[in-house]
């Protein structure tokens, strides 16, 4: 099944991912990509403490990650992939390396310096030409908290 959500949600793992999306998609490992979390034992444990006790949770660098993509992308298992914020989702899929995914933006919220999209979607200037950025390198971006709602695409994020 491969790579079945990629997701940015500052929150990463939480009940949003992990009964909302993961009891549609039940996915059968998550993957945080997170340069910052990769050297944080708290956090780490921190993060697998809301995940589903039978799904293991990897935590890798946009650089580890990006030679795996293929792997994921052709694998049996259903993988999620998660980051915090759409500059590591926009390294990861550079090179189009994530040609023809859909990336879904979940959660960023309020904080200085951005502005509301949609009532979980708070956007910086940088965070807007990301999301073209990742347009541009082949992914499909849309906008959908959890999968019951409908979606919106990145013409609608970005008016």
């Amino acid at each position: 099944m491969a790579i079945t959500l990629l997701r940015v949600d500052e929150r990463l793992i939480h009940g949003q991912v992990t009964v909302g999306w993961g009891s549609r998609l039940r996915p059968t490992v998550y993957v945080v990509v997170d340069d910052d979390l990769v050297s944080s034992d708290w956090e780490r444990e921190l993060m697998e403490l809301g995940a589903p006790p039978e799904v293991p949770v990897e935590f890798v660098s946009v650089s580890e990650a990006r030679p795996r993509i293929g792997e994921w992308q052709g694998s049996d298992a259903r993988v999620v992939i998660l980051t915090r914020d759409l500059d590591h989702m926009a390294r990861l899929a550079r090179g189009r390396l994530l040609a023809g995914e859909e990336v879904n933006l979940g959660g960023l919220h309020h904080a200085p310096g951005r502005t509301e999209a949609l009532p979980y979607l708070f956007l910086t200037v940088r965070d807007r030409e990301l999301i073209v950025e990742l347009g541009e390198e082949g992914t499909r971006v849309s906008a959908r908290d959890l999968p019951t709602s409908s979606p919106k695409t990145a013409q609608e994020i970005l008016r």
